[in-house]
């Protein structure tokens, strides 16, 4: 069912502000966003950027998904992806009971192998395969475990774990994503592995940033590259230190800071010129494409999205790409394409986004505020726009 029209972010916005009693002109002082967007926002007529959602939810005192309507759950439900949340939740929370004398578990290399694979599926975007299959992998993992307690053993498990925190982020359930990396950082310890646990605050660093908290976003940054110290030196730590640059320059970008950003790419950069590409390496897409694509990013959280489109014709990505990151950059380009009135081309770029990862784009909190911008730019809209609309629930 498409989403009623009174149900927009700009909508929500409006609802949380009268329920604290706050005018527009008081909201607009206290989130320190111009009156006039917040009016416009509020009436549909723009698109909400995610620095303006998070100034005004921290104003609002209440989370983000509040103001963006996460999770979508008429839409999970049409996709039969609501009933494969709790599973996930539920062998979450077998994390510290030990041994499950009522299994049988595979061989941990056939866990390990399986554990690869799904990170595999999830950057590919088969989100309902994983979701359906992940909680037998946590289940049985779990125990081999508890009773064989190698280091291979607990990082196979907390493999599982972001692979749970991967499927819940993109669903929208912030707080099991929350949980899952609470288990990520349980199992690391008992691995001894600072790799894990430097994934872990940049994973949390993620989910900061998300939730608009960009000072604890930059903290949990700097503890990461600290654990990374620990770590020995090749590949893997240059490909997780470079990949922490990239999320510490896109806070910075959020945070209006450019020449923090820069300073975080360039080094960024440099690191991917001795890596090369390592799109595999933890399945983070690191290399000289990905540093290229972050700079988009940055610059539209920037508010320079005239700079992003022009920086995003430079890039070429490679056609093994994983399509949930080159998904994620046409939702990019296509909001700066917005912005900057070439709604054709946004339009484009976001039929491109669905086409390479269906479930992903649908429940993109990006890619609906995008769609609610074509739609507000548009006094007749084409049919396929529609379509769109209809598809998203937006």
């Amino acid at each position: 069912m498409p989403q009623r029209i009174e149900e927009h972010t700009g909508a929500r916005i409006k609802s949380a502000r009268k329920r604290r009693r706050l005018t527009q002109r008081e909201l607009a002082h206290r989130s320190r966003v111009s009156y006039s967007t917040l009016t416009k926002v509020e009436q549909g007529h723009i698109p909400a950027s995610p620095s303006v959602i998070g100034a005004l939810a921290h104003a609002l005192s209440v989370p983000v998904t509040e103001l963006t309507g996460q999770p979508y759950l008429e839409e999970l439900q049409q996709d039969h992806l609501d009933g494969l949340i709790h599973p996930i939740r539920e062998a979450l929370n077998l994390y510290d009971l030990g041994a499950d004398p009522d299994i049988t578990p595979r061989q941990l290399s056939d866990l390990a192998d399986q554990a690869e694979e799904m990170c595999r599926l999830v950057r590919a975007t088969n989100i309902k395969q994983v979701a359906t299959e992940l909680p037998a992998l946590i289940v049985e993992a779990t125990t081999v475990a508890h009773v064989e307690g190698t280091t291979e053993a607990w990082r196979t498990l907390a493999s599982s774990y972001r692979t749970a925190y991967d499927v819940s982020t993109k669903l929208g359930f912030i707080d099991l994503s929350a949980i899952a990396l609470d288990r990520l950082e349980w199992a690391a310890q008992r691995a001894s592995d600072p790799i894990l646990g430097g994934m872990r605050q940049y994973l949390r660093a993620l989910a900061y940033l998300r939730a608009s908290d960009y000072t604890t976003g930059k903290r949990l940054i700097r503890l990461g590259m600290s654990t990374l110290d620990q770590a020995d030196d090749g590949q893997e730590r240059d490909v997780v230190t470079g990949q922490m640059h990239l999320g510490a320059a896109v806070l910075a970008g959020r945070d209006k800071d450019r020449d923090t950003a820069e300073g975080h790419l360039a080094e960024a950069g440099r690191i991917a010129t001795r890596t090369g590409p390592a799109e595999a390496v933890h399945w983070l897409s690191f290399g000289p494409t990905n540093v290229g694509v972050h700079r988009v990013s940055v610059l539209a959280e920037l508010d320079q999205y005239g700079e992003a489109v022009e920086k995003a014709e430079s890039i070429r990505m490679p056609d093994d790409w994983p399509p949930s990151r080159m998904a994620h950059h046409y939702a990019e380009v296509a909001r700066a394409q917005m912005w900057t009135g070439r709604t054709d081309d946004a339009f484009r770029n976001l039929l491109r986004a669905r086409k390479l990862a269906p479930q992903q784009t649908r429940y993109h909190p990006t890619v609906r505020e995008t769609y609610s911008g074509l739609q507000a730019a548009r006094r007749q809209m084409p049919d396929d726009l529609i379509n769109y609309g209809a598809w998203l629930g937006a």
